[in-house]
């Protein structure tokens, strides 16, 4: 069961994402919030597996209250930024606060659910529209480091959401491998986590 916690500070859209999510199996809707600062005590009091938050947020902006969620003591919810806005800055931003996923309003339930349950497992989400943007900041500087055929490979399937049993059997290789591959790219990179590895790889051009 994924504990969800609904950040939006409009109150329709705020009640239908509890409405899906309450009819959707798997999830359990533990608490609301209409602003930011209000997200950040109810994710530190019924610490869901998920949060998913808005970015313009009334008293505290979703980029502050993720930042403050993600600096919360184990067990840590994670951060999944569902907007409707999607400019570069605010993308990078999100992320670098700690969120481990960026979605986008007008994406397909589908996708929204699919995103949350990747996030819950560890995983990142983004949606296409934001790779895109994400690609379009490409940075390729001389000192950027090089990755092998095979860590480009398994970061690709990464930035797609794929976990890593999930990479492991589409690449025909062992999960511990993945595993291995993915420390060698957090080194390479001096990415934290997954999601900081794939948003630093498309900025560089490696993927």
């Amino acid at each position: 069961m994924i504990r969800l916690l609904i950040a939006d500070d409009h109150p329709v859209v705020r009640a239908g994402l509890v409405g899906l999510f309450a009819d959707e199996p798997g999830f359990d809707v533990v608490g609301e919030a209409a602003d930011g600062l209000v997200a950040v005590a109810r994710a530190e009091g019924t610490r869901p597996d998920v949060v998913l938050m808005d970015l313009r947020m009334p008293n505290l902006d979703g980029v502050a209250a993720t930042a403050r969620i993600a600096a919360l003591d184990a067990p840590t919810p994670r951060v999944l930024i569902l907007t409707t806005y999607e400019s570069d800055d605010q993308i990078l931003a999100a992320i670098e606060a700690g969120a481990a996923g960026y979605l986008l309003k007008a994406a397909p339930q589908d996708e929204i659910v699919a995103g949350i349950r990747s996030v819950a497992a560890g995983d990142t989400a983004l949606s296409p529209a934001v790779a895109a943007r994400l690609v379009s900041r490409m940075r390729a500087p001389s000192s950027a480091p090089t990755l092998t055929q095979r860590e480009t490979d398994v970061l690709r399937l990464v930035a797609r959401g794929r976990s890593n049993r999930q990479i492991a059997a589409d690449l025909g290789i062992r999960e511990s491998t993945v595993k291995t591959h993915l420390m060698k790219v957090f080194e390479k990179l001096d990415a934290p986590d997954r999601t900081r590895a794939v948003t630093l790889a498309m900025e560089r051009g490696l993927i």
